[in-house]
């Protein structure tokens, strides 16, 4: 596996890493914890060293499944987890998920020895703020997580979702290693909102959602429907209305999979990673063979000519249905 530093930070991580939420959350059925342990392990051997938690996937049973999964390897790994999320909070969603935003130091604080010791170790990699708390100066959690680094307790920190003013100000209290964002070929948008940032001050993009939620992988067709619990049911973009007009990005992937000899979900992939050297895609699956696949895609690159046409393809098709639900995207920084 190829090797890529998020930024210019000193953080070297495998070229594409692993979601893990998809063995705790949004993504049901869940496959036995044995076997959870089987994939991420299996996932180092095929040279991942980038996996990604948070405290809020499965209520902190994400970070205990990857605390024990790595264990034997914690010193060749990178683990970023986050905070955020109160998990402490009463307020919860219809699954019994946290949804009340907490970005106060004291907070943080308490949240990273929690996460410490359900990883099993005694420092994280890289500790996100999950989402940017309204009614707390990202200033003060920036200062807060400036402590943490000089205690050991992180070696890094992140924030996800945030806007370029909010990056700026974060970066300047504490340098940031990386920005999480949702990014694929269905949702573009940090392209024109946060690159240039990111590119100015030498911070890392990490895209969640790489594969489209599935939709790039083919697997997804316009009679697709999703179970409740499933995160995609309750999305605009996967509705029964919107799903058949959506096929024509699958289809695009599909024509330029066949190109390159690769497999849509690798093509997928490998138009992410052409796109800059400091993006880390994390995608997340529960199937090894699935894994296999993705992680081709680390050594294909398409050039700036083939970059260009497909953009040229690319701007004939309209995606319709928002990435997120209301709910969710309230809560994303503007």
């Amino acid at each position: 596996m190829k090797k890529r530093f998020l930024g210019k930070s000193k953080l070297e991580v495998s070229a594409i890493g692993l979601g893990c939420m998809g063995f705790s959350q949004s993504y049901p059925p869940y496959i036995p914890f044995g076997d959870a342990v089987n994939v991420i392990r299996g996932a180092y051997d095929l040279g991942v060293t980038f996996f990604d938690t948070a405290d809020v996937y499965g209520c902190g049973e994400n970070e205990k499944l990857l605390g024990e999964a790595l264990k034997p390897i914690r010193q060749r790994v990178v683990i970023a987890t986050k905070c955020g999320f109160n998990l402490y909070d009463d307020v919860k969603d219809e699954l019994g998920r946290p949804i009340s935003i907490c970005g106060r130091a004291d907070y943080v604080k308490t949240a990273v020895e929690k996460s410490l010791q359900r990883l099993q170790t005694d420092y994280i990699d890289l500790y996100y703020l999950h989402r940017v708390d309204p009614n707390t100066p990202i200033e003060e959690t920036a200062a807060a997580m400036a402590d943490l680094i000089k205690k050991g307790k992180i070696l890094n920190w992140g924030i996800s979702e945030a806007n370029a003013n909010t990056v700026r100000r974060a970066h300047a209290v504490c340098p940031l290693a990386a920005v999480q964002s949702e990014y694929s070929l269905i949702w573009r948008e940090p392209e024109t909102k946060i690159f240039a940032t990111l590119e100015e001050l030498g911070i890392g993009l990490v895209p969640y959602c790489p594969l489209g939620r599935a939709l790039l992988t083919g697997v997804i067709n316009e009679n697709s429907r999703f179970a409740k619990g499933d995160r995609r049911a309750t999305l605009p973009m996967f509705t029964p209305e919107a799903l058949p007009n959506n096929m024509q990005i699958v289809r695009l992937v599909e024509k330029w999979a066949k190109r390159k000899n690769i497999t849509s979900a690798q093509f997928a992939l490998v138009w992410l990673l052409s796109q800059k050297s400091w993006i880390v895609p994390i995608p997340g699956t529960t199937n090894p063979a699935h894994l296999t696949d993705f992680l081709e895609a680390a050594n294909v690159r398409l050039s700036v000519d083939e970059l260009n046409e497909f953009e040229k393809d690319y701007t004939q098709i309209h995606l319709v249905g928002h990435r997120a639900d209301p709910f969710t995207e309230s809560q994303i920084d503007k």
